[in-house]
């Protein structure tokens, strides 16, 4: 076997501190204008002195950008943490963020902002402040928080909401009947959870720039009132002089079925007759349609009739009291 040996290569032109360094034992060394640009020692490991430019990657930072340590745990912007849980892969981003990765068994992903799970198992903050925790596995994702703490210190996080395999939305619950919390079905159903035995304590609050205007409330320990305001300082003008019989009159209650359910019969009111009576029991306008021509259909509250019908009863009450008197000249017509 023949051999060529040499301490350096360099090229013909007379350049000579540009080229293939072989003086060392164990090492290829390439150098440009004598200084060592790549080195490649006796365990193939290559080491890049200057940034370097490969497909699709671009390195120009003034540090090392990426790190793979020994148990193939990846650090972008920091070196992973060597207290890192055995059974995971890691990846370590920036100043405290951090994901895993499960390297066996059942797939699983873990997202942490500000923290790392150390070889006990334990989360611990990265730095000193809140961290928040998103964790993916069993086609679940859960989403966690911790209060600001020190960096070093056991984090304990409490999870906040999960979006189970099911497609159920649980907020304060694990459950989709939440005692107490909150739950969205895909099929549309919501429950609203209060372990608080309290009549009045509220289920939903409605609110206008900040401020309370109605509630579903707890009455009992058995049922529920929907409120809206009504309280004496809110209102002004009050008067109970008004003619209630005349107006109920203009009211025309009808029997119906509803197009889409044409076997069903049922008591009620046309929205836009109700309207000119009693308008705030009436939303949207008679005929009303959008902009490509479909119709935005009107609604009713017959809530809103209740004073009406409460305040005729009151005037038909003095009117049968005084035909019991004797009085009834007063009333004929």
């Amino acid at each position: 076997m023949s051999e060529i040996k040499v301490n350096s290569v360099v090229n013909s032109t007379g350049d000579n501190d540009s080229g293939l360094d072989l003086s060392t034992n164990d090492q290829v060394i390439i150098k440009t204008a004598n200084t060592t640009a790549i080195t490649v020692d006796s365990s193939q490991g290559v080491t890049v002195a200057g940034a370097f430019t490969s497909r699709g990657i671009d390195d120009n930072a003034d540090a090392t950008a990426i790190t793979i340590d020994s148990s193939e745990n990846v650090g972008i912007g920091r070196t992973p943490d060597t207290d890192q849980y055995a059974d995971l892969t890691v990846l370590a981003l920036g100043n405290g963020s951090t994901i895993y990765a499960a390297k066996t068994g059942s797939p699983y992903l873990d997202i942490i902002d500000n923290g790392f799970l150390n070889s006990a198992g334990n989360f611990e903050y990265q730095t000193s402040n809140a961290s928040s925790r998103m964790e993916l596995t069993g086609g679940t994702f859960t989403f966690h928080n911790a209060p600001s703490g020190t960096a070093g210190n056991t984090a304990t996080f409490t999870e906040r909401s999960r979006i189970d395999s099911n497609g159920n939305l649980l907020v304060g619950t694990t459950s989709t009947t939440p005692n107490p919390g909150v739950s969205v079905r895909p099929n549309g159903i919501i429950g609203i959870g209060n372990s608080n035995g309290n009549s009045g304590n509220s289920f939903i609050e409605f609110r206008r720039n900040a401020t309370q205007i109605g509630s579903v409330t707890q009455n009992g320990t058995t049922g529920v009132s929907y409120n809206t305001s009504s309280d004496h300082r809110l209102k002004e003008n009050v008067t109970a002089d008004w003619d209630a019989t005349t107006r109920i009159k203009q009211l025309n209650p009808v029997r119906f079925n509803f197009i889409a359910d044409a076997d069903t019969t049922v008591d009620g009111f046309l929205a836009h007759e109700v309207q000119s009576v009693v308008p705030e029991a009436i939303t949207g306008t008679h005929n009303e349609v959008d902009a490509d021509g479909n119709p935005v259909y009107q609604g009713i509250d017959q809530s809103k009739l209740v004073p009406l019908l409460v305040k005729t009863i009151q005037e038909l009450e003095a009117r049968i009291t005084a035909l019991e008197n004797g009085q009834w000249q007063v009333y004929s017509k």
